[in-house]
């Protein structure tokens, strides 16, 4: 199973509503994913009532392996982003394809013939 690329999102919504103009779905995507990358970057937590959470988890340091030479080295503590599902999503996704309350979600499939369509 493969994910899904900005792109084919883009494309995907382009096709789905077809009175928009692609340049400004695109736009609108980007500027969503920006403001989330932005969020996340100052420290804020991130809520999508309907679909999940995502906030920043600390990795403390620790020490590893260089995959190459076998050595020690350490690594530093980080800060990850991680996301967490709502419980509408999780039971979305339980649900599987097919058996939702009748809102259309995107598949693999779907995006994929929509990249093709538009090249």
């Amino acid at each position: 199973m493969s994910g899904v690329t900005k792109s084919e999102l883009i494309a995907l919504l382009a096709s789905r509503y077809p009175q928009l103009a692609t340049r400004d779905m695109d736009f609108a995507v980007k500027m969503v994913l920006d403001a989330m990358a932005e969020s996340l970057a100052k420290g804020q937590r991130i809520e999508i009532r309907g679909f999940g959470s995502f906030s920043l988890s600390e990795r403390s340091p620790r020490i590893g392996r260089n995959p190459k030479s076998g050595e020690k080295v350490m690594v530093p503590a980080k800060l990850v982003p991680h996301f967490k599902a709502g419980k509408e999503l999780r039971e979305r996704v339980d649900a599987g394809p097919g058996n939702d309350d009748g809102d259309e979600l995107a598949t693999v499939d779907d995006l994929y013939q929509a990249r093709t369509m538009h090249g």
